[in-house]
This record gives C-alpha cells, sequence and structure tokens, in this order.
C-alpha cells in the first residue's frame, strides 16, 4: 500500500505530465493554425506533422485523426471568438452600437484569417487520400449550434422577451448565427460591399424587433 508521501509524490508526477502533455498540445495546435494560413481547407496531417517537426503517428497520438485535430482548434477559435463578441455586447454604448460591434467583431474575424474560416467550414475540394471520408459539414454544424446556444444566452441574460422568453431567445441566437454566417460567407467570397456597409445592412434587418423589447430588470441591458 502507498504511503501518503508516495501518493502525494505520484500525483504530482501525474499533474506535472498533464501539464507538459497540454504544452506539446498547444504547441501542435499552435502549428496547425500555421499551417491552415498558409494552406486553408487543403492544410493536411502530412502539413502540419512537418510543420511542428514530428511524424505523422505522433500528431495521431494526440488527436486520433484529422477529425480530432479539427474539433481541437475549432474550439480553439470559438473559444476565442466567443470572448470577443461577449466583449463587444458588453461594451458601454447604446444598444445599436453594440449590435453593430458584435457583427463587427465575427465579420472582422473572418475578414482577418479567412483560410482559418474556410478550413473551419468548407472541405477541401481535392482532400488527400489519408484524410478522405472527412466531413467537414458533419463537423462544423455543433460549431455553428454552440456559437447559437451561446449567443441565446447571452441575449437571455439582457433582453426582456416577455413569457417566452427562453425559446425566442434561443430563436434569435440561432437565427442571427444562421443570418452572419450565410452573409459571411457569401460577403467573403464575393466582397460586394465593405464590412462597414455589410454590417449597417445588417443591423438594420435585425434593429426592427429588437429595438423595441425591453431591457431585463436589474440585468446587464443590452
Amino acid at each position: 500500500m502507498e504511503t501518503t508521501q508516495q501518493a502525494d509524490h505520484q500525483a504530482d508526477h501525474e499533474d506535472g505530465r498533464l501539464s507538459t502533455a497540454d504544452r506539446r498540445r498547444r504547441q501542435l495546435l499552435e502549428a496547425a493554425d500555421r499551417v491552415v494560413l498558409r494552406d486553408g481547407p487543403k492544410a493536411s496531417m502530412n502539413a502540419i506533422a512537418a510543420e511542428a517537426g514530428i511524424t505523422k503517428p505522433i500528431l495521431y497520438r494526440h488527436f486520433g485523426d484529422k477529425a480530432g485535430l479539427y474539433q481541437a482548434l475549432a474550439v480553439r477559435h470559438t473559444d476565442a471568438l466567443l470572448a470577443s463578441l461577449r466583449a463587444a455586447l458588453d461594451a458601454p454604448t447604446d444598444r445599436r452600437h453594440r449590435v453593430e460591434a458584435t457583427l463587427d467583431t465575427y465579420l472582422a474575424a473572418i475578414e482577418a484569417r479567412p483560410q482559418v474560416y474556410r478550413f473551419l467550414m468548407h472541405p477541401a475540394e481535392d482532400s488527400q487520400p489519408t484524410d478522405r471520408g472527412f466531413d467537414v459539414g458533419r463537423h462544423s454544424a455543433p460549431l455553428l449550434r454552440r456559437l447559437g446556444e451561446e449567443l441565446a444566452l447571452v441575449i437571455a441574460e439582457r433582453v426582456d422577451l416577455g413569457p417566452a422568453g427562453d425559446r425566442l431567445a434561443r430563436v434569435w441566437g440561432h437565427g442571427i448565427v444562421g443570418m452572419l454566417h450565410a452573409a459571411g460567407d457569401w460577403w467573403l467570397g464575393e466582397r460586394p460591399c465593405t464590412r462597414a456597409e455589410l454590417v449597417t445592412d445588417l443591423t438594420d434587418l435585425l434593429w426592427g424587433h429588437l429595438s423595441t423589447a425591453g431591457v431585463l430588470e436589474g440585468g446587464p441591458g443590452f
């Protein structure tokens, strides 16, 4: 039987190994980001392993397959985007400006890193043989659902939508994310107008009902 001292030593050892593994995983994700910024949806496991200075089996050991790596990158970028969206929603300004800032934050993110956006949202037309069976659409749907649910929570916390508020907040959250995804995807591909013009036009579309909704008493407002 282990003594308390031995158990503590083992726990410390395991914590140290976990910390090292986490650091290594972050380094691999950073290498994957560099390849995705360069190659977009065509980024392959071979290229990412080479960028990280490791063999592909080691990369598989950390992420399993391309789907596992995709999921890790999606969480990484979604977390960062959600933090930026929350900051925009909580900015000390009037409601319309906050709506505009929130829409602009999303569009600015995909404009700044279009290759990352395309990797997360669009399959490569010429996937590597080892990547066959990787369906980006199947994996990107949970990403959009998560954004919709997170936005719904923010709306529910800030806007008085009446007795059916929770349901309506989810409708609005997923509807806004769907609108932003479709409009942003079209805009990024065609660039038919400036980002500022698109933000204004989308805000006008949302503003009809949102501008008349009350603020929840005691809430942070919106």
